[in-house]
Order: structure tokens, then sequence, then C-alpha cells
């Protein structure tokens, strides 16, 4: 029997999803919250238990979502956050303050990117705060957690009073899922089996646009579409946030308008599509995109955030007169700005009917593709092979995940077949969101094989959640790029607080018991060894690749040339 359960029976405090359900008795704190956490899809939770969260963790145990246990809190919040980018609204449920407080960097990366996560977080129970004791895990006052909390999430909630638990939790889940950005729920241990106090049933949020606000938006886009001479729309990662992909593909299709993606983006729509241009991201992108965009009379965003990584640190050269630029947060044609309208309202109605039904196919750029490399088999790997090789075995069933550095930057040229298929914390740009990651994408669709693209630094980290990896059957490829040490800070100041220890990566699997380890030094020992970590679907498999410190893409070269600039 586990601590949860003991605790949970000593206590005569068990109480199940389906007595919580049952209409002789009210529902309790805990029980709604898992509830309505199920009624809007969600199968799995991440997280570490402790003492003040094991009371929820027992009604967990019985309930039909399952808690996935992980290494570090942070690993759990980043887990969570790529499980919502697959799934649709990730969970993370740990301790007060030890356990919330180091999640607080997953879950910042989580709202800058616009990942729907609720963190759920244990507390002390009301009555033992009485005159103001020192309990463990307390910072300052028994606030200060929540009141962090408050600064990146979207919403947040703390469930300390039954007559108002149950809107709150309705609220907050309401917001994650209206704002795809993180919420925060505190519920104190001796709250989680109290009763509701009156009855209560979740509320129907109904939103709509201004109708005359929409009417006049979508008169004004459709006309500017329909007069322009190279219309190029630039998709963005609201795209896929808010399920728009279809919607788009078929504005793209029926009105012969080419498209492209920002980095953040990136596999918002399938990369083999003939209409796609590639990724758009200013002067660190292929020069016949960032022209071809640049030089549109119509450039129709769509969900694109334009961040300084997006804009290719701010070298993008776009004229707001000839941009239409819809995101969640504001719709803006031209100099025109228009308020009460949904973004998916104005996506749906634009693409309802054909703006060019005479529109011949547009001539576009063709989108270049990584070549194969020119080495031979005894040659050292280099960047370009690497990336080379990797975009020929990528297939419909694969999904990248690329960490920070040169795993981000030399990535953004790999086909992605399908949509939805690479993840990155492209604008956050927090080191070690890779492997945690994988775990995240494997829990929500364990179809989904990860190629997990991570720097040395970026591995010693979070590579621990291999451990998690192991534990749950899954089997990511996951491959070190090993440049002994922070490659991108070496193009920005050169310094010996840029050199880390070189482990042998590839002996990892022995630590854990399982999984299958690599040393690549050439480019036939990469073929030999992603050859036998395709065949080998049973556990994760880790290609330690060798690489010159000052071996990087051409995309990071321009990168930190613009950076440096600004030391």
């Amino acid at each position: 029997m586990t601590t949860a359960k003991k605790i949970a029976a000593r206590n005569s405090k068990k109480t199940t999803l389906s007595k919580t359900n049952n209409t002789s008795s009210p529902p309790t704190i805990g029980g709604y919250l898992i509830q309505r956490l199920q009624d809007y899809g969600l199968k799995d939770m991440f997280g570490i238990p402790g003492d003040f969260v094991l009371g929820f963790y027992g009604l967990l145990e019985e309930s039909p979502i399952r808690m996935i246990g992980c290494t570090r809190e942070d690993c759990a919040g980043y887990a969570a956050d790529a499980y919502a980018r697959i799934h649709g609204l990730g969970a993370v449920c740990v301790t007060y303050c030890v356990g919330g407080l180091s999640t607080c960097n997953s879950i910042a990366g989580a709202f800058a990117e616009k990942s729907p996560v609720v963190v759920i977080s244990g507390a002390p129970g009301v009555q033992e705060r009485r005159n103001d004791p020192l309990l463990h895990h307390r910072v300052r006052d028994f606030g200060t957690q929540r009141e962090v909390f408050e600064k990146i999430t979207i919403a947040s909630a703390d469930l300390h009073d039954p007559l108002t638990a149950f809107r709150e939790i309705d609220r907050c889940l309401d917001a994650a899922v209206r704002y795809k950005r993180p919420v925060y729920l505190e519920l104190p241990r001796d709250r989680v089996h109290s009763p509701a106090i009156a009855p209560h049933a979740p509320p129907t949020f109904d939103r709509t646009s201004h109708p005359d606000a929409l009417k006049a938006a979508i008169g004004e886009a459709r006309e500017r579409i329909a007069k322009a001479k190279q219309p190029v729309i630039l998709a963005g990662i609201e795209v896929h946030r808010f399920g728009l992909r279809e919607q788009i593909l078929e504005l793209a299709e029926q009105n012969q308008i080419p498209m492209c993606a920002t980095l953040l983006g990136k596999s918002v729509i399938s990369e083999r599509h003939p209409l796609y241009l590639g990724v758009y991201e200013g002067a660190m992108g292929r020069r016949e995109v960032t022209e071809y965009v640049e030089n549109s009379d119509c450039l129709i965003m769509l969900g694109a955030f334009m961040t300084d990584i997006n804009l290719g640190i701010y070298t993008a050269k776009l004229d707001a007169q000839n941009c239409i630029s819809a995101t969640t947060e504001q719709l803006r044609i031209g100099h025109h700005h228009f308020h009460d309208v949904l973004f998916e309202d104005f996506v749906n109605t634009l693409q309802e009917a054909p703006i060019r039904p005479d529109a011949e196919a547009i001539e576009i750029p063709k989108r270049q593709v990584l070549k194969k490399s020119k080495s031979t088999d005894a040659d050292a790997v280099t960047i370009q092979s690497l990336f080379g090789h990797i975009d020929q075995i990528l297939d419909d069933n694969m999904v990248v995940i690329a960490d920070v550095g040169d795993s981000l930057f030399a990535s953004s040229d790999l086909t992605i077949h399908k949509h939805t298929e690479y993840l990155s914390p492209a604008y956050y740009t927090s080191m070690g969101f890779a492997v945690p990651a994988a775990l995240g994408v494997q829990t929500a669709d364990k179809n989904l094989r990860p190629i997990v693209l991570v720097g040395d630094g970026a591995f010693q980290m979070t590579c621990m959640e291999l451990s998690s990896i192991v534990r749950n059957h899954f089997n990511p490829i996951v491959v070190v790029l090993n440049n002994k040490g922070y490659t991108t800070e070496r193009f920005l100041q050169e310094g010996p607080f840029n050199d880390i220890l070189n482990w042998n990566y590839h002996r990892i699997p022995d630590l854990f018991g399982a999984g299958w380890g690599f040393e690549v030094r050439t480019l036939g020992e990469l073929k030999q060894s992603m050859a036998a970590a395709l065949a080998h679907k049973d556990a994760f498999s880790l290609l330690n690749v060798h690489l010159e410190p000052n071996d990087i893409s051409p995309a990071l070269e321009r990168l930190a040339e613009k950076m440096s600039q600004t030391l």
C-alpha cells in the first residue's frame, strides 16, 4: 500500500470520483477538481508527491487520471507543457513551495509560449495556519507562493473556502483553455475532502464576436487579399493551439496563397505542402523566404507573435501597412485596429468562401531542403552532415523535440512531414526542455516517437528524466550534440565559463539498466547508430555525437553575430 493510501485510510477520508459524483452526497473540492479536469479531456498528470499534497494524490490514484512521477518538479513542468502542446491541456501536481517554486521556470516558459498547463499545489491546512506557525516549506508568509504564480499564470485561485472553491476551479480551467496559458490552483490539505456548501453545476461560457466588428474586419481583409499580387500567409503558434490548421490550409489552397511559419510555429502545417515556403525569421532565415515575405503586398499573419527570435533579432523588414495581423490579443489590418473580434471567428469566417476564385497557381521559390552530405563514412560528423542525415530518416510517426542552441536553429531546416511534429522553446529558449518534453509527448501519444535534439549543456540539466522514460517504457531517440560546452555563448563571448565536463553520455544506459547507447564520431558511425536506434523500439536510445566546438549552423552564426552587437 502506498503512503498516500495509508494516510487516506488512517484518516477515513477516502473519496472516489464515483462517490464524488453521487447525487446523494455533495462533491468535495478535490473530487470536483479531478472531475473537471476529466471533463476537459485530461488523462495524465505529472508531478512529485509531498506531505501537503498526499491527500489529493490519494484521490488521483483512485481516479482514471494517470499520475506520472518525475525526478524533478521543473522537469514535471516541462513534461506537462509538452503534453499540453500535443493533447490540448496539461497538468502538474506538486507540494507546497519546495515543489511549487521549483516549477516556476518551466511554467514561465509555458506562459510565454502559450501552453495551457494547470499547476496544482498542495498547501498547509487552513486550521494549522492559526497563530502563524513556522511550518516547514513556508517562505515569508502563507501567501508567498500564490503571489509568485500570479505573475506567471493567466489565472490563479486559493481553494481554501468551500463556498467559492468550485466556482474558482471553473474560472481557472476556463481561462487556461480560453487563453492557452497556465493557471495556478492552491489546495490546502484539509480542504481536499471538504464538501460543497451549496449545489453547484459547471457553468457554460459563451463568447462571440461583435457581429458588426467581425463584418468590418472580414470585409477589409478580403478586399486587401483580393487586390494583392503577392499575398503570403505567415502562420504562428496559435494556429496550432486553437486547432485552426485545416482552416488555414483551406484559405491557402482555395486562393493559391503561399504559406510560411514562424520558428515557434514550425510544423503548424505540413512542410511537404506545395504552397509551403519555409520558416520566416528575418535575416536569420533563408534568403529566398525572407525576400518573398518582405516583398509581399499583403502579409496575412495568423496567430503569429513577432518575438525577437521570430523577427531574426529584429532584422525583419515588414511594413505594417501591408499586414493583416490577427492573434487572440489583437486584430490589426494596416493601421486599423478592430476590437471584440475573436481570433477563431476571424479565421473561420475569412476562409468560408474563396477570395481569389480565379487565382492562378502562384510561382513560389522552390523550398530548399537539407542536402545530403558529400562527406564519406570515414569523415568526422559535422552539423551539416548530422542534420542532413536526420532529415532523411524522419517519417510520419516521429516528432522532433529541439532544445535551444543549434539543436533549435539547425533543426529549423528539417522537413516536418505532418503538422505539429516539432516542439521547441523557440521564444522563451530555456535550456533543458527537450528530454522531459519527450516524456510528455509520449505520455500524450505513445505512437509518436520523439527525436530529441539536445546540446550537451542542456542535457546535463535535465537528463535524469530518462529515468522516468525508462519507468514508463517509452522509446525516444536522444541525440546529444557534444561540443564540450555552451556553444551559443562561445560565439557571443568566449571564456572558461562556457566549458563543461565531458561526460561519457553513451554510458548512461548502464546507469539506468535500460536503453541503448552509441558513441558517434564519424558519418559512418552516425548511420549505423541511427539505424540501430530506429530498430530498437523497446527502450530509449542515446547517440553521443562528437562535434567540433566551433562547428555551428549558418542560422546560429547569424544569430550570434546579431546578439553579440548588443553585449
